[in-house]
């Protein structure tokens, strides 16, 4: 007899009943697109449907996922929705580069997110882990009421700026997680004139204002580039060899221009720490709500830092930290939509012989959002259920299912780097706090630029045990 308790359903929104009238899904993708998705989107391996004219192939197949995004990826570009929407913030980062801008700027990042290279950052990532984790000291034993949201801001940005800038990012505001999310909530979100493929100058009404904080973000990344162009300059050998040394020395004809550095330092300074950030925030909450899942991954971290495996180790090592994590990012993915369009005409038939046509131009969008809940592919979709990704799980678990880093050429550069600093990152937190619910955690998961937990995350902090060294 099973005596594990049922699982954990954490807020979601339910499939919708009945097809929204076309001012209706303004509205929903105004307010939250997680919201507009009906029950087909969340059972059918493939939908074909149309958005204010735009013909439309929701894509939730993974032989199908598997030949978009790999098998034939060079017949399908960014589609122009997603454009219109990180264009404007992010122009040529690697994020929304295409052609051989893309390529030049994927070729001059990728030497720094090797596995091999990333793990070296593992010490970085501890040691900001339990800078971080004294901000909990002053809350006393009987803890103090903490957004964690803002908070896991706030520590990965510490780590992005350590590991890849070695701390010399130039901001003088000492609220960035709200600057963040003053940029997404202004600019990373679809407008109406964005459905109606307006035109880049057709201002947005939802955009009024993000012009200046946006401005503000790239005012950072110039005086930054400054300051590490005048160290190398003065002094090569004084300059660290990390991501912002490698982008500077690519610039030149055969390189990057200098406003392509711009920009693929302005994505991940902005962009690069935000979706671990978010998984995090959102593993926390629902561990909180699993007591049980708690209790073993507690066990699991204190069990490993009493070995004092070094931390390029922890995450072979904690398997337990490393599936709550993963199972967050399947009920939360960061990112969750990819959107595609086709070049030319194109065609897939599956095992079973069914021919999907995929003509010139009809908009593919792969919804991890949908795919991670979809009935046809998961167990209790809704629920969160850790133990799929543990080791003699997760041999069942399609690659084209799970999709948190994406897939293809463009499968996310960094996803080794965000893997190892959230096992280290939980296991210092968890190590040391428990992190509870309380009646003021009340989230809703709402899509902008990622999934974000509308009213925050406040949750108690208490000690668990006391130490000052993991």
């Amino acid at each position: 007899m099973d005596m594990r308790p049922d699982p954990f359903v954490p807020p979601a929104p339910l499939p919708r009943t009945v097809p929204p009238s076309r001012l209706e899904i303004i509205r929903i993708i105004l307010r939250n697109p997680l919201e507009l998705w009906g029950e087909p989107s969340y059972t059918l391996p493939w939908i074909r449907t149309s958005f204010f004219g735009q013909r439309t192939l929701i894509v939730n197949d993974p032989g199908l996922i598997k030949h978009v995004l790999v098998d034939n990826a060079n017949n399908y570009r960014m589609s122009d929705v997603r454009q219109l929407v990180l264009r404007p913030i992010l122009r040529d980062g690697l994020l929304t580069a295409e052609g051989p801008v893309w390529k030049r700027s994927r070729k001059a990042v990728a030497p720094i997110f090797t596995p091999r290279h990333a793990q070296g950052f593992a010490g970085q990532m501890l040691r900001q882990s339990e800078d971080y984790a004294r901000k909990y000291e002053g809350a006393g034993e009987a803890g103090a009421i903490f957004d964690i949201s803002t908070d896991m801001t706030e520590l990965t940005f510490a780590i992005l700026a350590d590991t890849l800038f070695s701390g010399e990012i130039v901001t003088s505001s000492g609220h960035f997680a709200d600057d963040v999310n003053e940029l997404l909530h202004r600019m990373g979100r679809v407008d109406p004139m964005d459905l109606m493929r307006a035109p880049s100058w057709v201002p947005r009404v939802t955009r009024i204002g993000g012009q200046k904080v946006l401005e503000k973000f790239r005012a950072i990344v110039r005086d930054t580039m400054d300051m590490r162009l005048a160290k190398m300059k003065a002094d090569r050998s004084s300059a660290p060899e990390d991501f912002l040394t490698l982008l500077l020395e690519q610039a030149g004809p055969d390189g990057l221009t200098n406003e392509e550095i711009e920009d693929n330092i302005l994505t991940f300074i902005g962009a690069g720490h935000e979706t671990t950030a978010r998984a995090l925030a959102w593993t926390l909450y629902c561990v909180s709500n699993s007591p049980h899942i708690r209790e073993a991954m507690e066990e699991e971290i204190d069990a490993v830092l009493a070995t004092r495996a070094e931390p390029v180790e922890w995450l072979d090592m904690m398997a337990q930290t490393r599936a709550a994590f993963e199972e967050a990012l399947r009920l939360y993915p960061p990112a969750p939509s990819i959107n595609r369009a086709a070049i030319s005409d194109d065609s897939w038939t599956s095992p079973k012989g069914e021919r999907v046509e995929l003509e010139a131009g009809v908009t593919v969008l792969v919804m991890p959002w949908t795919l991670h809940r979809h009935e046809l592919y998961w167990d209790r979709p809704r629920a969160y259920m850790p133990e799929r990704f543990l080791p003699e799980n997760r041999g069942s678990i399609g690659r084209f299912q799970f999709l948190p880093f994406g897939a293809g050429p463009r499968v996310c550069i960094g996803a080794t780097f965000a893997l190892q600093e959230a096992v280290i990152a939980l296991a210092v937190l968890m190590h040391r706090y428990r992190f509870d619910s309380t009646d003021q955690t009340n989230p809703w998961p709402v899509q902008k630029l990622t999934t974000q937990p509308q009213n925050g995350l406040p949750m108690r902090v208490t000690p668990r045990i006391i130490s000052t060294k993991a």
